[in-house]
């Protein structure tokens, strides 16, 4: 959980470079459209990886998703303690 946390964190400094050196910072910049357009892109990605690409592939996928999954949840203002918070109920 410490890597989401210190890539979450680095996601929120990003937001506030500049465009022309960050991915993320484009990310932001292209607005919510954009980033859930990658968020679909790499949705499909892992299911593709699932379907015959092999381990490493599907880790590869899951990262990449995981990653624009962030970037979202940064540009909407939700934590991750909000997400923990969520999955917590929902085991109970």
């Amino acid at each position: 959980m410490n890597t989401l946390v210190t890539l979450y964190q680095t996601l929120e400094q990003r937001r506030n470079f500049e465009p022309e050196t960050s991915y993320t910072a484009r990310l932001f910049q292209a607005g919510e459209d954009e980033i859930v357009k990658k968020i679909g892109e790499e949705a499909v990605e892992v299911i593709l990886a699932v379907k015959g690409q092999g381990e490493e592939r599907i880790i590869s996928e899951i990262a990449d998703l995981t990653y624009h999954t962030l970037v979202l949840m940064v540009s909407k203002g939700i934590t991750l303690e909000q997400i923990a918070a969520e999955l917590e109920q929902r085991r109970k």
